[in-house]
């Protein structure tokens, strides 16, 4: 029943992805800039086709990647043990694939939207998302703070996991309001690697931990 509800959702987004797309074509140009720099400068194109296809294609791969992975991984790390929060967190990142990608479409139709800004706010609120849920991920190879010290123990898992789940809304909240006061993309990436840097870090200080009581 959760895997039919959202597969319902990411239909939903397909369809705004195609509509959204087949909308704004007409107005974009031949070359669509599609990447910029720390700067804000372009420094990638696509085609008018390919741009106007990619927000529908992009959350296609990650509907595919949802059903997929489950019924791929090993059974002693089964995402069945958390099918829940797998679906929740699936479908946060298909909503982010979607409101950057149509952010690009309008920006290259002409309409007056910031980048920078739409990419941090979104990537802010995944991030929201992902601490939220978290402590709830058990043990898999596809998402997570994935670290050889949490990949090897439940405990080291269940407590990175607990303090990262903090840790990712914490850096959650201050893209947010970076993206709000000053969208530098250099400063979204600072964050960013931060937050996964000092996760992965504690990963290891559990595991050390936990090696010096035995």
């Amino acid at each position: 029943m959760k895997l039919h509800r959202n597969l319902l959702v990411s239909a939903a987004f397909v369809a705004v992805a195609v509509a959204a797309g087949a909308w704004l074509y007409p107005q974009l140009p031949a070359a669509v800039p599609t990447h910029w720099d720390m700067h804000n400068h372009v420094d990638g194109v696509t085609s008018r086709f390919w741009a106007a296809a990619f927000p529908a294609l992009g959350v296609l791969g990650l509907v595919l990647l949802s059903v997929v992975l489950p019924a791929v991984s090993p059974r002693q790390f089964a995402i069945r043990r958390f099918e829940g929060v797998w679906g929740v967190l699936m479908l946060a990142m298909q909503g982010f694939v979607l409101v950057a990608s149509l952010g690009i479409l309008l920006s290259g139709a002409g309409y007056a939207v910031s980048m920078p800004t739409i990419v941090m706010l979104a990537a802010g609120v995944l991030y929201l998302l992902l601490g939220n849920y978290m402590g709830k991920l058990r043990r898999n190879f596809f998402i997570g703070i994935r670290t050889p010290w949490t990949l090897a123990s439940d405990v080291v898992w269940e407590q990175t996991h607990r303090f990262g789940g903090r840790l990712f809304m914490l850096g959650g909240l201050a893209v947010v309001l970076i993206a709000l006061a000053d969208p530098a993309p250099w400063l979204l990436l600072i964050v960013l690697a931060a937050v996964w840097l000092i996760a992965a870090a504690y990963s290891y200080y559990v595991h050390l931990r936990l090696e010096g009581s035995r």
